[in-house]
C-alpha cells in the first residue's frame, strides 16, 4: 500500500544547522540533489535570514547560467540550464501583495519544466503545487543592547543590571533551517541526507 500523501500539517521535516554561509550553500546543493523538473520550492525567513544564500547553492549544485542573486528588483529570474538538467527560476515574492500578481508572472506555464524557487512565497504560490519543499531560514536574534532598568525601590546610586546583548546585531554566519516535504511526490523521498556533515534533528513532522 502506498504511503498517504504529506500535507502541510502531517509533512515529514528536517531541522539542519549551519554554521556559516559556506554550509548554507553546501546544504543548498545537498538539496539540489534531491530537485527535478517539475519542483516548487518555497523560501521563508526574514531579511538577511540567508533565502538567497542557500538559493545560490541550489543553483550551483543544478549546473545553472548566471550566478543567483537577490531578484528583488527583477521579480523573477530564469537561470537557463547549462547541462541536462533543469532550468532554475528564482521569484522573489516580497513586494507582491495579490495572488491576481502572482498570476501575472505565468509560473504554472513553465512549472513542469523548471525547478522553481520561490523567496516570500507563503500564502502566495502552494496553489501552483500540492507538492513542494517549504523551507524556513532563521537566524538568531534578541533584543537591542541596553541596560536592564532598575526596580522602582532600588537605593539611591545602585548600579542597573548587566547588559543584554542584541544577537541582531551580530551575524556569525549561523542558521537553523527547517525543509518540510509536502505532497506525494516527497511520500517516498528520504530527506536524511540532507543533514550530511552538519548538525541535524530529522525525523518527526514539525
Amino acid at each position: 500500500m502506498s504511503p498517504a500523501p504529506h500535507t502541510p500539517q502531517t509533512a515529514p521535516g528536517i531541522t539542519v544547522a549551519t554554521g556559516d554561509a559556506d554550509e548554507t550553500r553546501a546544504l543548498g546543493a545537498r538539496l539540489a540533489r534531491l530537485l527535478r523538473a517539475g519542483d516548487l520550492v518555497m523560501l521563508s525567513g526574514g531579511l538577511g535570514a540567508g533565502k538567497t544564500t542557500l538559493a545560490q547553492g541550489i543553483g550551483a549544485a543544478l549546473e545553472v547560467r548566471g550566478r543567483v542573486s537577490s531578484p528583488t528588483f527583477i521579480i523573477a529570474r530564469v537561470h537557463p540550464a547549462l547541462s541536462d538538467g533543469p532550468d532554475l527560476i528564482h521569484v522573489d515574492a516580497y513586494r507582491i501583495t495579490s495572488l491576481e500578481e502572482i498570476d501575472a508572472l505565468d509560473l504554472d506555464s513553465s512549472l513542469d519544466r523548471a525547478v522553481t524557487l520561490v523567496e516570500w512565497g507563503e500564502e502566495k504560490v502552494e496553489a501552483l503545487s500540492p507538492d513542494r519543499l517549504e523551507i524556513q531560514v532563521l537566524r538568531p536574534h534578541g533584543a537591542v543592547r541596553a541596560e536592564l532598568p532598575q526596580p522602582e525601590d532600588a537605593p539611591a546610586g545602585s548600579v542597573a543590571g548587566e547588559p543584554v546583548v542584541d544577537l541582531g546585531e551580530v551575524d556569525d554566519g549561523k542558521r537553523t533551517i527547517i525543509v518540510r516535504a509536502v505532497g506525494p511526490r516527497w511520500a517516498d523521498v528520504d530527506l536524511s541526507p540532507l543533514g550530511a556533515d552538519a548538525s541535524c534533528q530529522p525525523g518527526a513532522p514539525l
